[in-house]
């Protein structure tokens, strides 16, 4: 049985099958957010796609298991320019999103920009404005490295303090239609 946690735990995912960036926030909305835990997992670019996505999966599941996070947030994919990049950052998060399904977290995408404009107000903002951002609010002694980490961070971030809101209006919605 798990102990009483001062808010809700959720492990950021910022997807990609080079450097996949994880990260462990607790806390709520109106009190401090506390660090867990931050890593990026790396695989060889040389390295077939597959075991590329197996090693990654390891490294997420390791951290499910171990940190117990009460949610997953991954960034959403979007189309870029680059269908070879997008379709390993795809596969990434596909990985990750199936292996909270498995152990019944529930699981949130939300986009970059949403990410940005709930971490520092502007859906805009650039990767360093990000990184600093979060440093801040997680009362950190210094950034985040490489900017993965802080994606990770900034998505659990996001998510606990939109996620609440966004939980209970799909709530009222749902109890409102029920009538």
């Amino acid at each position: 049985m798990r102990s009483p946690r001062p808010g809700t735990r959720v492990l950021g995912v910022d997807p990609g099958l080079t450097r996949l960036g994880v990260g462990v926030v607790e806390g709520s909305v109106g009190r401090p957010l506390a660090l867990v835990e931050v890593d990026v997992l790396r695989t060889p670019a040389d390295l077939d796609p597959a075991l590329r996505l197996a090693r990654l999966a390891e490294g997420i599941e390791e951290r499910i298991v171990r940190l117990r996070p009460d949610a997953v947030a991954v960034e959403r994919v979007f189309s870029q320019h680059n269908v070879r990049t997008v379709m390993g950052t795809a596969q990434a998060s596909g990985v990750a999103m199936m292996l909270a399904a498995r152990h019944g977290i529930p699981v949130h995408l939300h986009t970059p920009s949403e990410v940005k404009a709930a971490v520092t107000g502007s859906g805009r903002a650039d990767k360093e404005q990000v990184t600093q951002m979060v440093t801040r609010v997680l009362r950190l002694s210094a950034a985040p490295r490489p900017a993965d980490a802080a994606d990770a961070l900034a998505l659990a971030i996001c998510h606990i303090w939109r996620g609440g809101a966004q939980n209970r209006l799909a709530e009222a919605i749902a109890k409102a239609g029920a009538r």
